[in-house]
């Protein structure tokens, strides 16, 4: 048994839960929040109409987040009980440094344009999935792959 909290993966958990609860802001804060936070003008739009699937795909989000934090804590040794931590935080790692690396040259083969959004939210994924692989490689020898 882990006795001591690996701060990384605590920190990542923390992370993810903020990211989470900024998706539920979001959904509070209607369709200026959806723009600002670069969702992207049919989803402000639909929201705007009052339309129910932004609030469902930024709820999806915000759901997956916190669960991510969940498996964060499970790394970090604060939590017990998720199934499967070592792979789960392989592939949360995984996703956090890949939509870093790859979203804006993603954007720019699609035709779109880097905007601000692209740039700040690709730099606090990389950011996030550092931190992550920081916590997985500390605690890779402890963690129980199921």
């Amino acid at each position: 048994m882990q006795t001591t909290v690996n701060i990384p993966l605590a920190v990542g958990a923390l992370l993810s839960a903020v990211a989470a609860l900024l998706h539920l802001g979001i959904i509070a804060g209607g369709p200026a929040w959806y723009r600002f936070f670069g969702a992207g003008e049919r989803l402000a739009r639909a929201a705007a109409q009052g339309r129910s699937y932004p609030a469902i795909v930024t709820l999806g989000i915000a759901a997956v987040l916190f669960t991510w934090s969940a498996y964060a804590l499970a790394g970090a040794g604060i939590v017990t009980g998720l199934p499967f931590p070592k792979a789960a935080l392989v592939g949360i790692t995984a996703v956090y440094l890949v939509r870093g690396v790859a979203f804006a040259p993603l954007v720019l083969a699609r035709g779109g344009r880097v905007t601000p959004f692209v740039v700040w939210s690709s730099v606090i994924c990389f950011a996030y999935g550092v931190v992550h692989l920081v916590g997985l490689v500390q605690q890779w020898a402890v963690l129980p792959r199921a």
